[in-house]
């Protein structure tokens, strides 16, 4: 799950470019043992999808009022703090509802869109669609990839940008659906720019989305009218003071740093050092960031499998309950010179020294 941002790729002069890159060949005995590991596991289960996307939201939610209703800044915070956790949690199930069928866990997302979604104006038209697009194979880390920039090899600058877009994406969001919505169904022009540019949690500015077709072009139009009502009735609320401005700048804080958490994930989910080229599923593999217990730190910044996202460009089919087992399963097969293991890390901190290390060397 991403935050809409746009950055741009650094054109780099003769001194300052990387060093030509070696072409990675698929490992074909970690790809077949991947896969023959794990074809039980592909089944989700819907007892832990909906226990777990309800309770999370039901804890965020309530979290949220106490913040709101807290007699204490301290009290406040600490509410808040929880509200952040839980409601990122919650939201991070719409990356699971980009690659399960929806038929195995019947009435999940029009559940999660009622609940999460549409409330953080965030509705599963804003992935669907755009994230499977990362995980085509030859679309990868290409221009073509709405969800990747070569990070590592941009100026030092842009990644304190990045973060802060991200922060910003609670108002950018209100705007976007309480205002362009209506907009864009009376002017043509303005409707091809927001379906093509403002639909999409993306991160590469060159990506612009197709309008839908079909089914998916009716949800679309469902989902983007039901946030679109909530944005304006919260906006209206709050300005003939019916919604206090303080639960509003609270929901909005809250909301802010759910966006700013998860672009700190971003940043280490993928090691971000290609540059253009079509890649090997191995070199995906490479590219992208495992970070596999015993850490504990990712259960909460990188919640609902996300701190398995090398093994999901494996195999991106598999459940998020199932990613654990996956791991324990490949990792206790293969040998220790297989490029699996290079895929996993020990934590947030020195992923993210890297990758500023990195972007320190394009100056």
């Amino acid at each position: 799950m991403d935050t809409i941002v746009t950055l741009d790729r650094r054109t780099a002069d003769a001194a300052n470019a990387a060093p030509v890159r070696v072409r990675i060949d698929d490992d074909r005995a970690m790809l077949r043992a991947a896969a023959d590991l794990t074809r039980d596991l592909n089944v989700p289960n819907p007892r832990i999808y909906w226990l777990d996307m309800l309770l999370s939201a039901a804890i965020g939610y309530a979290a949220l009022a106490g913040a709101i209703l807290a007699p204490s800044l301290g009290w406040a915070i600490a509410a808040g703090l929880v509200a952040v956790l839980a409601l990122y949690r919650a939201e991070s199930f719409i990356h699971e509802l980009t690659h399960i069928k929806h038929s195995a866990v019947p009435g999940f997302r029009l559940a999660w869109n009622l609940l999460v979604g549409i409330p953080l104006l965030t509705p599963s038209f804003m992935y669907e669609g755009v994230h499977n697009l990362h995980h085509a194979r030859t679309r990868y880390g290409t221009v073509e990839d709405p969800e990747y920039l070569p990070l590592a090899l941009m100026k030092p600058w842009t990644l304190p940008v990045f973060l802060l877009v991200s922060a910003l994406a609670p108002i950018a969001l209100l705007v976007r659906y309480a205002i362009l919505t209506p907009l864009s169904l009376l002017v043509p022009a303005l409707r091809r720019v927001v379906v093509a540019r403002y639909s999409g949690l993306q991160i590469n500015p060159s990506f612009q989305r197709r309008a839908p077709e079909g089914e998916a072009r009716r949800l679309w139009h469902r989902l983007e009218a039901a946030a679109s009502l909530w944005s304006i009735m919260l906006i209206a609320l709050t300005a003939t003071g019916i919604v206090p401005l303080k639960a509003f700048v609270t929901f909005l804080i809250v909301a802010s740093a759910v966006a700013v958490i998860n672009q700190v994930r971003t940043l280490v989910a993928h090691l971000w050092e290609n540059e253009g080229e079509a890649m090997t599923v191995t070199a995906q593999y490479l590219d992208s960031v495992n970070v596999p217990p015993p850490a504990l730190l990712p259960m909460l910044w990188a919640p609902v499998g996300l701190r398995y996202h090398a093994l999901h460009h494996l195999l991106p089919g598999l459940p998020y309950h199932a990613l654990g087992t996956a791991h324990r399963r490949i990792t206790a097969a293969l040998e220790p010179d297989s490029p699996y293991h290079k895929g996993n890390y020990k934590g947030l901190p020195m992923l993210a020294v890297r990758l500023a290390t990195s972007t320190m060397k394009a100056r």
